[in-house]
């Protein structure tokens, strides 16, 4: 069953690195890395914990592959399943593949993924081309990402299939030494089986499946603006847009700051997020009529979270030209509150939409190693 909810990693250290290249250079390959990461998350019933392996290796000067293995063991007790289902406890894994090639001012990176749960499967493979002009102060970059899924139903094996297309367009723009600005566009079109096998919605106080439009096409746009304040530190803002075929809207905005402490040995980064969403056109609490499509998916409401979070990186060793040993830890605790989505939980067990509007709170975790080399 694919969850509702996801974990996003922010590498440490992005904005000096940026900031701190302001001259005109050649495209280079990726360092050589080896990452270890284990992560936790809790919010809304739902438990996921897991380790994560990242390694990158570079070959005669021009070449980078990647290889990458991610587990998600989860422990699911959601509104969603109480209320329609029992608790579960099942694993996903993904592997990813990577492959960066550099010539001159241009790179091009082909990549892979394969996720598998009991019940879900999702392959992917892409490709994104990046050009350096203007003598390094501009770069365009160019993306595509075709995914295919299989959904499936404990007991019941596959039943459908779901079919994805990505594709990206962005600019990084050096304004001047100490100011870089991007905008990036992404456009999905979706098209197969859109939902969930296990959820159901409610139509005039009775339970009746959930059925979603087979297609889906949207739109997002995001701007962000990162500034060097000239003492070791920086910060940054961004605001994304969404919209979409069902009626979805949605805005977030994020703003952050980073200090290097102890002569670049502590990378602090602290970050405010607000997010706001329209509910899509075929979404009912309790829809009161016969809609031909009808959803009670929270993640389709009306709803808005605040975020507040905190990154810390630690340069345990370093020996320049050689190597560099890193310590990472990142802590995200964000508040969602839903405003047409009735927590309908009675001791009774009698759905009742009088109720409350549902809210919670979720934490994320993240420790990390990282070794270049």
């Amino acid at each position: 069953m694919r969850l509702p909810y996801a974990v996003v990693a922010h590498m440490l250290g992005l904005l000096a690195g940026v900031l701190a290249s302001g001259s005109a250079r050649a495209v280079e390959l990726p360092e050589d890395r080896a990452d270890v990461m284990y992560h936790y998350y809790d919010g809304g019933g739902t438990k996921a914990t897991g380790p994560a392996v990242l390694v990158r290796k570079s070959l005669a000067d021009k070449v980078s592959l990647s290889g990458g293995y991610y587990v998600d063991m989860v422990s699911n007790a959601s509104i969603d399943v109480v209320t329609s289902a029992s608790p579960y406890k099942e694993t996903r894994r993904e592997e990813t593949l990577g492959l960066d090639y550099v010539y001159r001012d241009a790179s091009i990176t082909l990549s892979a993924s394969n996720s598998s749960e009991p019940d879900y499967t999702a392959k992917s493979a892409g490709i994104d081309v990046s050009q350096e002009v203007f003598g390094g102060l501009t770069t365009i970059a160019l993306g595509y990402t075709r995914g295919w899924d299989k959904v499936g139903r404990k007991g019941e094996g596959f039943i459908d299939v779901a079919t994805h297309w990505r594709y990206r367009l962005g600019a990084t723009q050096i304004l001047t030494p100490r100011i870089l600005m991007s905008a990036n566009f992404e456009a999905v079109s979706d098209d197969g089986f859109l939902g969930s096998p296990y959820r159901i919605a409610y139509r005039q106080g009775s339970a009746v499946d959930e059925n979603n439009p087979r297609t889906r096409t949207s739109r997002a746009v995001m701007l962000r603006l990162i500034g060097d304040l000239g003492s070791r530190d920086a910060a940054r803002a961004e605001y994304r847009y969404f919209w979409d075929t069902w009626d979805i809207r949605s805005s977030t905005v994020e703003l952050g700051y980073s200090r290097y402490f102890d002569v670049d040995r502590w990378l602090g980064d602290a970050f405010l997020r607000y997010y706001t969403q329209t509910h899509a056109l075929f979404y009912s609490d309790n829809a009161p009529g016969q809609p031909l499509y009808l959803s009670r998916n929270r993640q389709l409401s009306s709803f808005k979270s605040y975020g507040l979070g905190t990154r810390v990186a630690y340069t345990a060793k370093r020996v320049p030209g050689k190597y560099e040993i890193k310590l990472n830890g990142a802590l995200e605790r964000t508040l969602f509150k839903y405003g047409d989505f009735t927590d309908i939980r009675t001791p009774t067990k009698v759905p009742d939409f009088t109720g409350k509007k549902y809210s919670y709170d979720a934490t994320i975790v993240q420790f990390f190693v990282s070794a270049t080399f």
